[in-house]
């Protein structure tokens, strides 16, 4: 471990990533595109850096790169925390909140009663709604619309539903400490029908949140469709702390019906491998996608913090970044179906021409740098083929004494990523951490695509098959790259980094 010398408080603000101003956020909240911008709200505390005051805090894109902060979208008040939700576009007017020239955008969020209301204690959903396109928002008179007497009911993503059970608007939100996802519909998005539950199955190492559903074709082909429901839980990720899990199946517009789950009730602490995850890093959380992307895309954004330590990293006067916006795809791998991601392709827009690019170097027992000025904000892109060695990777935001070591360990068939050395880690003793991965050749070749940020790596493997995500927070000076080689030989079939600042 190293300490990090720099001293300015901004020193580890991204340049690719969505971060408040000065203030905290978690998790992403009503994600939509609407009227030509995407509109990120998310959990928010307007009065600190520290999770409290639970509000929805707003940023608006037209590009999913380049976001501008808005004003605090719906507030917290007296009687209530504004927890997480989703938002849908009325265009019918169902809902009656607006008129059949102005249909409006309708907020369903998780009002988390406080001591003043007479629901204190309870977790119930809500609406507000807005006229001007998202900027300003009134909340429902008739609210809660849908209370199950719990303490623990919350985050229910909502979209429509059209097929053979009908057309109607469909919620997915969470008993949390039950494990489960309910569902509930609605022809106007104030009153609410049962309709099923999913789960307990596979990881239930934590509480279940954030869930959401949605329809993708198989390997591109439009007549094999398949649902994918997400659920988030906290702790109990493979490598610790908060995660996010998915299970394949279908969805017939009333129930679920998994054909990816592995274990059913109690999750088998031995069998965590063989659950489908959506990031095996441990900086990946609350993710949610959004409605109504152009073309048909299916595009989501997670929380880029752990709750392990997630109030102690070293950020001011902001805390918490959002990770990358991630296009979602679904693909046969070794006869699974399999959820790939991918960075949206406008981050692409950020590229500048290529600081390095290689042709094949062979290693070995060597550890070589690369001998090229790039900054701290990167793009790398490696194709490797395994010799002898135990392992070979990149070092990444290396320096003398510090640098975050990725690495493919084929005899164990692990991606690693080992932060202990990353920089700044004694600001929570749960931080430095050695987090991997089960990684396979593809055509004899191990294929990263790694986003490196002033506070963080995204590992893209074996063409997004694979995601790993940490925070790290290295010295601003420790900017090289390095490719190595330990106990024997691999080659570094091609090697690309683009400066993205």
């Amino acid at each position: 471990m190293t300490a990090v010398t720099t001293t300015h408080p901004e020193a580890f603000r991204p340049a690719l990533h969505y971060t408040a101003r000065n203030t905290w956020l978690n998790d992403p909240n009503g994600l939509i595109h609407h009227q030509g911008l995407y509109h990120l709200y998310y959990q928010n505390n307007p009065l600190g850096n520290t999770w409290g005051n639970m509000s929805w805090g707003h940023a608006t894109s037209e590009d999913l790169t380049d976001w501008t902060e808005q004003p605090v979208a719906i507030p917290c008040d007296q009687q209530e925390e504004i927890f997480s939700g989703s938002i849908v576009f009325d265009s019918q007017n169902s809902s009656g909140l607006g008129t059949e020239t102005t249909p409006p955008l309708v907020a369903i969020y998780t009002s988390a009663y406080k001591e003043a209301s007479p629901l204190n204690g309870l977790q119930a959903q809500s609406l507000a709604y807005s006229l001007d396109g998202g900027f300003t928002w009134k909340k429902y008179a008739g609210n809660p619309v849908l209370n199950r007497n719990s303490a623990n009911f919350r985050d229910p993503k909502v979209f429509r539903y059209d097929g053979g059970a009908g057309s109607y608007w469909v919620m997915a939100a969470v008993e949390a400490e039950e494990y489960k996802v309910v569902l509930y519909k609605s022809e106007d998005l104030k009153t609410w029908e049962y309709l099923s539950s999913f789960g307990p199955a596979n990881a239930t190492g934590g509480i279940w949140e954030c869930p959401d559903l949605f329809v993708l074709p198989v390997d591109g082909n439009p007549l094999e469709l398949k649902w994918v429901l997400t659920v988030n839980l906290n702790p109990g990720g493979p490598n610790g702390g908060s995660a996010g899990q998915y299970f394949t199946g279908d969805f017939d517009g009333i129930k679920f019906t998994s054909d990816s789950t592995v274990t059913s009730g109690g999750q088998d602490p031995d069998r965590l491998q063989e659950y489908n995850w959506l990031d095996w890093g441990r900086d990946y959380y609350a993710a949610v996608s959004f409605s109504d992307a152009p073309d048909g895309r299916r595009i989501m954004i997670g929380w880029m913090n752990n709750w392990d330590y997630a109030n102690q990293i070293p950020t001011s006067p902001w805390r918490s970044p959002m990770a990358l916006p991630r296009e979602l795809s679904l693909a046969t791998v070794d006869g699974r179906t399999r959820l790939v991601q991918n960075v949206v392709a406008e981050a692409s827009s950020r590229h500048a021409a290529p600081a390095v690019q290689s042709q094949p170097i062979h290693l070995t027992g060597e550890t070589r740098r690369i001998p090229a000025s790039v900054g701290p904000v990167q793009l790398i892109e490696a194709d490797f083929t395994p010799g002898t060695a135990e392992e070979f990777g990149l070092i990444v935001r290396g320096s003398g004494t510090e640098g975050t070591r990725i690495g493919i360990n084929p005899g164990q068939g692990r991606l690693v990523l080992d932060r202990t050395a990353s920089g700044d880690t004694d600001f929570h003793d749960g931080f430095a951490s050695v987090d991997t991965a089960p990684i396979l050749a593809r055509d004899g070749r191990y294929r990263l695509k790694i986003y490196v940020d002033h506070c963080s790596v995204e590992v893209f493997a074996q063409h997004g098959e694979l995601v790993l995500t940490d925070l790290i927070f290295p010295d601003e000076t420790s900017t090289g790259v390095s490719i190595y080689a330990h106990g024997g030989s691999a080659t570094v079939e091609s090697l690309t980094i683009t400066p993205l600042v």
